[in-house]
């Protein structure tokens, strides 16, 4: 998640002091504290809490309201970016030469286990894991190349967004012998167990944002009422209490929930209508409280919080794979997210100084 997709904000009309776009910031920041709980409980939680109850919930607060919302802020974004093509697409490699960095990065000391022989496995799945950092990258690239054609055609996004999301129902099965062209199916939708984020069916997320944009646009200057929101939200909130044991048995399915199918899909917007709706409800009345400026401040630096969160629990890791209980994680995700966010602090800061340092 790098800075370069770290766009202003969805629509809101609670402003910062500099007329910056407060919603997204929160639905970001919210975004990267959940993938650092489900992060521990895929890599340090015992078998016990991972199949357990607790387990299940971790793995759905880092499913929908994690990944998906970020990737759907960033199509919003780019919808409202004025970029041309060619920038798009340089920006779109620059987040896939990161992608490779960080894995390289979150991954050292297992690396090094590996080197003194400590440990027998191939260390080319994680070279080459295919993270969030990657599906950004190729997502930019190919909404800059389709700007010039489809511009403003919702009907032209939609199309895109649609097929993207059923891409795999079209895409042959992985059934090729070359190593290398396993590895690079894993970018685009085989099932590899280091492929994370392939662009088919997530390329669909940021579309939707940019769908998202073309919709709602026209009618930015226009204050929706409270109770439009809140009957809209209780609408979506009656469609997902029937339809979540589907929902919860994909997402805890994490082979499942990586390649998904587009009715999965579906169900994941309404989720992101009910989070956005009840994220603009509570931010408007709790937009200075303290847990809000943190969550806002986490947002406009998410891409560095979500690197060295990666870098330290990447790390640690090696050494305690899936042998923390339950009673501990707590302790586990209070411990990282002070770390981190004292380091990125540090970071903003001495960015801060240098920037001065130029400009004198």
């Amino acid at each position: 998640m790098n800075a370069e997709i770290s766009y202003s904000s969805l629509s809101s009309p609670v402003r910062a002091s500099s007329g910056r776009l407060l919603l997204p910031d929160i639905l970001k920041g919210v975004a990267v504290l959940l993938m650092i709980q489900v992060h521990l409980t895929e890599l340090f939680a015992n078998q016990e809490f991972y199949d357990g109850f607790l387990g299940k919930v971790s793995l759905l607060l880092g499913g929908p309201p994690a990944a998906p919302v970020f990737m759907a802020v960033m199509g919003y974004f780019l919808a409202k970016s004025r970029s041309g093509a060619w920038q798009g697409v340089m920006r779109g490699f620059k987040l896939i030469l990161y992608g490779f960095l960080l894995n390289c990065g979150l991954n050292l000391n297992l690396f090094y286990h590996i080197f003194i022989g400590g440990l027998s496995i191939d260390p080319l799945p994680y070279v080459f894991g295919v993270d969030i950092l990657f599906l950004a990258g190729l997502s930019v690239i190919i909404i800059s190349l389709l700007r010039p054609f489809f511009r403003n055609s919702l009907s032209g996004w939609l199309f895109i967004m649609i097929i993207a999301a059923s891409a795999r129902l079209f895409i042959p099965a992985n059934a090729v012998n070359e190593p290398w062209i396993t590895y690079l199916m894993a970018y685009i939708s085989n099932e590899a167990r280091w492929s994370y984020f392939p662009l088919f069916p997530w390329l669909a997320y940021p579309l939707a944002g940019y769908c998202f944009y073309l919709i709602y646009e026209p009618y930015s200057g226009v204050e929706i009422p409270k109770s439009k929101l809140l009957i809209t939200g209780m609408a979506l909130l009656l469609l997902l209490a029937v339809t979540i044991q589907y929902g919860l048995n994909i997402t805890t399915d994490l082979q499942r929930y990586y390649h998904h199918s587009i009715t999965y899909f579906l169900w994941t917007l309404l989720f992101l209508g009910l989070w956005v709706i009840a994220f603009y409800l509570i931010q408007k009345t709790l937009a200075n409280n303290p847990v809000f400026t943190y969550l806002q401040w986490v947002g406009r630096n998410v891409t560095t919080f979500y690197v060295v969160q990666w870098l330290i629990i990447g790390n640690l890791a090696t050494s305690i794979y899936k042998t923390v209980p339950a009673g501990f994680l707590l302790l586990w995700f209070l411990g990282v997210t002070i770390v981190t966010t004292v380091i990125v602090w540090i970071y903003r800061k001495l960015t801060l100084i240098r920037s001065v340092k130029k400009l004198n």
